[in-house]
């Protein structure tokens, strides 16, 4: 059986100077994560983050919230 491959995908903000984080969504339904990675970096580490706790995430930055990041 093949494992499917993260296709990563640019952050829509990534037109900052460089600070940009890559996502691989296509894993969401399949694996209930979504990979993060420093789209610099493309062969470094990638977080992997629960959906859920993903689209926590993505809602509270829609609000103006950081999370305290």
């Amino acid at each position: 059986m093949a494992t499917e491959a993260p296709r990563w995908v640019k952050s829509s903000y990534s037109e900052n100077g460089g600070d940009c984080v890559e996502v691989a969504i296509n894993l969401a339904a399949t694996h209930h994560t979504v990979p993060v990675r420093d789209s610099k970096n493309p062969t470094g580490p990638a977080l992997t983050v629960h959906v859920d706790a993903f689209a926590t995430f993505v809602a509270g930055v829609k609000r103006g919230q950081s999370g305290g990041i």
